[in-house]
């Protein structure tokens, strides 16, 4: 590709899959900053495998498979790293936990998405969410999960079980009948 035909594809889908990328990030990241920076990753990794992309073929799933495997492989990083250690009892708590500000994005993504899925997710531990959307959005079985997430089938299972439990528990008044 040339310098003009490169920025001409970036820019086509950056325009096109920008928006829906974002809102799937927040979902799995629990939080607008590191939803921004897991899309910018993601595009950023689209560009450099750009020639690996089959014309004709799926762009939408292909972006969301780079963004699924770049979350996943962070969150095993994090996973890996010690906790970090604060002068105060509570810290050690935190130390891997992501912000959950009041920002003006979280405001207006508030907006947009549905409220109360948005914070019921939110609220669910880091490998319960992952899974939970995992399974739900993306529609991985449970032996794609694990080996997505490196986390015992077992484990995927009462996981996904518990965060279902409690999905359904949080939104009971919004969801008529059992369909979470």
């Amino acid at each position: 590709m040339t310098v003009a035909a490169d920025q001409e594809w970036i820019d086509e889908v950056f325009r096109v899959h920008a928006a829906r990328l974002y809102l799937a990030a927040v979902r799995v990241t629990g939080n607008a900053a590191d939803a921004e920076d897991l899309v910018q990753e993601t595009f950023a990794k689209a560009f450099v495998a750009s020639a690996r992309f089959q014309p004709g073929t799926n762009l939408n799933a292909w972006l969301r498979r780079i963004m699924i495997n770049t979350f996943i492989s962070g969150y095993r990083r994090r996973r890996a790293e010690p906790l970090l250690v604060a002068g105060d009892a509570i810290g050690w708590q935190l130390a891997g936990s992501p912000s959950r500000d009041g920002s003006a994005e979280d405001q207006v993504l508030g907006r947009q998405l549905d409220a109360e899925l948005t914070a019921a997710m939110r609220a669910l531990p880091d490998r319960h969410r992952v899974v939970a959307y995992l399974a739900g959005v993306e529609g991985c079985s449970y032996r794609e999960i694990a080996g997505l997430t490196g986390i015992p089938l077992g484990t995927v299972k009462s996981s996904l079980h518990r965060a279902r439990h409690r999905l359904r528990a949080e939104l009971s008044a919004y969801a008529p009948g059992n369909v979470l």
